[in-house]
């Protein structure tokens, strides 16, 4: 019931302003952590990175225990209203289906200018200013699959194993590698751990979601044997443990190539995208939400079910 309330509000309402939305303050309070750093040298940041992403995960945990226990206290329709709004926050399909629409539409009146802006303002931390259209519908699309793992199946499936606590504690170690996992002078030891981290984190997130894929292109239409051929090709040829297999899976069912310069081409040899083709990845967003959606209703109640017999 909270997983569907929780979609339901997504679709309806969308994302709140960032001064109501709990990953906004998770982003805030890792900035500051971040401002205190150390500087300079390599074990002082490591150990300040591991510790940053060790305490603020066990301090989500614990508030995440007591907003179950305060919930817990509630009459079961405002109890599942009240857990399904936290659960909401976790994730987004909506937020997301609107940032790659922006982009699409920028490209379809050939206005690449914004469509670059669109992209680097909402899905990508690349540099935006050199690429053509085809790598921006590209990168577009390698977001939608990307997000679709990290931003919609993972925050689903920890609620399912764990509750409240175990998908704030999954979507705070992702914010706090979105914020400090890069390969710059600044973080490249300051965020280490927390990037090694999320990687481990969304090691199962990332595999369901490219069978999710698979299989909604099927339930879509589009080219299910050849997103599983893809998918077993190239699942490796990105630089991350996960991201390769959900972008792979994406590019096999819609018939393209995705590719970023002097990292990886995944679905070589396909056509390279066009702006409709960020429209055909939407509906196995959708596809892959509401998969995601059964698979964690179905998960929660086995695991409660198995709970009340012990």
């Amino acid at each position: 019931m909270v997983p569907l309330l929780a979609l339901l509000l997504d679709l309806l309402m969308g994302d709140p302003p960032n001064r109501h939305h709990p990953v906004a303050w998770m982003g805030t309070a890792i900035a500051a952590a971040e401002h205190r750093a150390p500087q300079g040298g390599r074990m002082a940041p490591l150990a300040y990175g591991a510790l940053l992403v060790a305490g603020g995960t066990t301090t989500v945990i614990g508030l995440g225990r007591l907003l179950e226990k305060a919930i817990a206290r509630l009459p079961a329709p405002w109890g599942w209203l009240m857990e399904a709004v936290l659960l909401k926050m976790t994730f987004s399909v909506r937020g997301l289906a609107a940032a790659a629409g922006q982009v699409q539409t920028a490209l379809e009146e050939d206005d690449l200018p914004h469509a670059r802006h669109w992209l680097g303002w909402h899905l990508v931390s690349r540099d935006t200013a050199g690429l053509e259209a085809s790598q921006v519908a590209a990168a577009t699309i390698e977001s939608v699959a990307e997000n679709a793992s990290d931003g919609v199946v993972a925050p689903l499936l920890y609620y399912a194993l764990g509750g409240l606590p175990a998908a704030l504690a999954y979507r705070f170690i992702n914010t706090t590698d979105a914020m400090l996992g890069y390969h710059d002078p600044t973080h490249e030891w300051l965020g280490k751990v927390p990037a090694r981290i999320d990687d481990l984190t969304n090691l199962l997130p990332a595999r369901v979601t490219a069978g999710l894929l698979v299989l909604a292109a099927a339930l879509t239409g589009a080219n299910a044997c050849r997103a599983w051929q893809i998918l077993r090709r190239d699942r490796g040829r990105a630089a991350s443990p996960n991201a390769g297999r959900p972008m792979s899976a994406m590019a096999g069912a819609l018939g393209v190539e995705l590719k970023k310069v002097g990292h990886y081409c995944l679905g070589e040899g396909l056509r390279r995208p066009e702006p409709g083709d960020i429209a055909r990845a939407l509906p196995l967003l959708n596809y892959v939400a509401t998969l995601a959606l059964f698979l964690a209703t179905v998960l929660r109640f086995a695991i409660r079910l198995r709970v009340s017999r012990r």
